[in-house]
């Protein structure tokens, strides 16, 4: 689940597949920047499991 740029005040997120890492760094403050296999460029806000719907962010 990422957010875009348009989308970062309301914090409307969008779900997809992560085709490509665009952020250099290991980890960012307001989450690493990423392609979705649609197109899509946003920063994750959230880890999924696509098997299980099951939210991976917060786990360790």
């Amino acid at each position: 689940m990422v957010v875009q740029k348009q989308d970062q005040r309301t914090g409307k997120l969008t779900e997809g597949i992560v085709m490509r890492i665009l952020t250099n760094s290991r980890n960012h403050p307001r989450g690493i920047k990423v392609m979705l296999e649609s197109g899509i460029v946003g920063r994750v806000q959230r880890i999924c499991d696509t098997t299980t719907n099951k939210d991976l962010s917060n786990e360790n």
